[in-house]
């Protein structure tokens, strides 16, 4: 018996680069909440487990984009184009079962 949602299921065709960052973390959420509750059978949980190790690169990669992003944005105000580092994003959000 499967217990997943109809957005999980319409979100689930959708390529991952496809998926706002939002309707992303939204299904690794839902994916990791599946797999916690110990309800799918093995092929499904397996299935689900390399859909979120999908959706959690892309997100981390998002990420890493927009720290790219805020760095060029904070240039020196006097114009000398000075990049300030951000911080790395954490990887402790790893997917662990």
């Amino acid at each position: 018996m499967r217990r997943v949602s109809k957005e999980n299921n319409m979100a689930e065709r959708k390529n991952v680069e496809e998926l706002t960052y939002k309707e992303a973390s939204t299904e690794l959420e839902l994916i990791i909440r599946s797999l916690e509750s110990g309800d799918m059978e093995l092929e499904e949980s397996l299935e689900s487990y390399t859909r979120g190790v999908e959706l959690l690169k892309s997100l981390r990669g998002r990420l890493a984009d927009a720290e790219q992003k805020v760095s060029v944005l904070l240039q020196d105000v006097d114009g000398t184009d000075q990049l300030v580092p951000g911080e790395p994003a954490s990887d402790a959000d790893a997917l662990n079962l």
